[in-house]
């Protein structure tokens, strides 16, 4: 997928406007073969990640002003899950700068992921990063943020390999712009068949500052470069700092 050119224009879509469009976000899942491009969520030979690593499915990302995509209704548990730990009240809108994973180990700086002229989500150029998708939420603004890594890149570990080992109750943090850092504590991790992603879940409008990261998983077939399957990760804002 080539960068689109320039910054998108901020526009606000309907509900099933958003969720058409979210439905199309990720391509691109595994990793990459040098000579080739990033493409949809789910390839590695052409696009190795959500976002050139592994995340959501193939599909348009929702646009800014629909908070990261709609549903129908909107999400208002903002009570415990099954990690628990309260939502805490949304921030004002702020760019991330990095993530850190501790039961993971992890920490990446964010690349920003905008849409492409087809409206697909843009996958990370440096499959050791993850990017943040800048036309949906901030981490810590209302709304469900998406980040998006890579699983795998030309056979090679990426920055989410290990995304789908996290568990309910583990904890996020987000360095935002303003000098905040954002703790999200994670409800549940989920995998699914890239034909079944659950668009809405992910997607829909909540009443609290979510986060959702991405990538891809399941089954790998090395001579299509591609896995069948997504992995999600469901969180909200327990905390600010």
């Amino acid at each position: 997928m080539k960068p689109a050119p320039g910054r998108l224009r901020r526009r606000t879509v309907g509900p099933l406007a958003a969720a058409v469009l979210a439905g199309l976000l990720l391509s691109g899942c595994g990793g990459q073969d040098a000579a080739k491009s990033a493409a949809p969520a789910g390839q590695e030979a052409q696009g190795g990640a959500p976002a050139a690593a592994g995340a959501p499915p193939t599909g348009k990302a929702p646009a800014a002003g629909s908070k990261g995509g709609a549903s129908p209704g909107t999400d208002t548990g903002a009570g415990a899950g099954a990690g628990g730990g309260q939502a805490e009240q949304a921030l004002a809108r702020s760019a991330p700068q990095k993530i850190s994973i501790p039961s993971l180990n992890l920490s990446s700086t964010l690349e920003t992921l905008r849409q492409n002229p087809d409206g697909t989500m843009q996958t990370p150029k440096d499959p050791a990063l993850a990017g943040w998708y800048e036309p949906g939420p901030t981490p810590g603004s209302q709304g469900p943020a998406v980040i998006a890594g890579h699983v795998t890149w030309n056979g090679a570990s990426a920055v989410f390999e290990k995304l789908k080992t996290m568990k309910g109750g583990d904890t996020i943090k987000v360095t935002r712009q303003d000098g905040k850092t954002v703790t999200f504590t994670v409800d549940k991790v989920e995998e699914y068949p890239k034909a079944e992603f659950p668009t809405l879940e992910v997607y829909k409008n909540i009443d609290h500052a979510g986060l959702r990261l991405v990538t891809c998983g399941g089954n790998f077939d090395p001579k299509k470069h591609y896995y069948d399957s997504n992995v999600v990760v469901y969180a909200r804002m327990t905390g600010a700092a």
